[in-house]
């Protein structure tokens, strides 16, 4: 009777996951100067991810991409300003990463970090004067310009992952979504604020997920 072939993290894998999200955000006006800080709302995020291992030693290398739907709603709490009380609101409907995985396994457990790039779909961003209810929102027939949706950065992230058969694994992790700043403008026509510049700053998403992942290994060899 042959012996159970010995585990190996090489091979490739999919799963999905479900976790919380974190975004933060700020917006600076051009005409008063004013700062609105949008509230670290949290949101529930799930999706799926697919990737690659490659074990050597005990080292194991990789790739991994992910796509998680969101709803997050990002608002302001409302600055007051010459003009009347104003609020920033934005939407962030999903999170999509691509990362190389990098970590140290130990038997069934492994230990790694991931480095890479990730994207935000980001939809129903409005500026509206509280005082007034008047209201200026990107998107097909906005009367603001440059209002680009979908923005990306940097990702760092870290975590562990438990197999619990050869094939069946379950991991935490952690993730730093560091990105790119936004800006529009209010064209001179319109209602409210005319001719105002905003731009963002200090932008970043922060998630938290558990999944499961299915390993199609390749058996023992690449492992010692």
């Amino acid at each position: 009777m042959l012996p159970p072939p010995l585990f190996t993290w090489t091979g490739f894998y999919v799963g999905g996951n479900i976790g919380g999200a974190w975004a933060n955000n700020s917006w600076t006006d051009s005409l008063f100067g004013t700062n609105f800080n949008n509230n670290r709302n949290g949101a529930f995020i799930g999706g799926g991810q697919v990737g690659v291992n490659y074990q050597v030693g005990q080292f194991v290398i990789g790739g991994e991409w992910d796509f998680d739907w969101a709803s997050n709603n990002n608002n302001s709490n409302g600055v007051i300003t010459p003009a009347g009380l104003i609020a920033v609101t934005s939407n962030n409907r999903w999170i999509t990463t691509v990362a190389a995985r990098f970590g140290v396994a130990v038997d069934h457990w492994l230990f790694y970090g991931k480095a890479g790039g990730g994207w935000v779909g980001n939809n129903s961003l409005t500026v509206t004067n509280v005082t007034t209810g008047v209201s200026l929102t990107c998107g097909t027939f906005s009367t603001l310009t440059n209002c680009g949706n979908n923005t990306g950065g940097w990702l760092l992230g870290a975590g562990f992952e438990y197999a619990f058969t050869n094939n069946w694994t379950v991991k935490v992790e952690y993730d730093y979504l560091g990105l790119g700043n936004r800006t529009f403008f209010i064209p001179a026509t319109a209602p409210i604020l005319a001719g105002d510049t905003f731009t963002s700053g200090n932008r970043n998403v922060q998630m938290v997920k558990v999944g499961v992942n299915y390993l199609f290994n390749w058996g023992a060899p690449g492992r010692y």
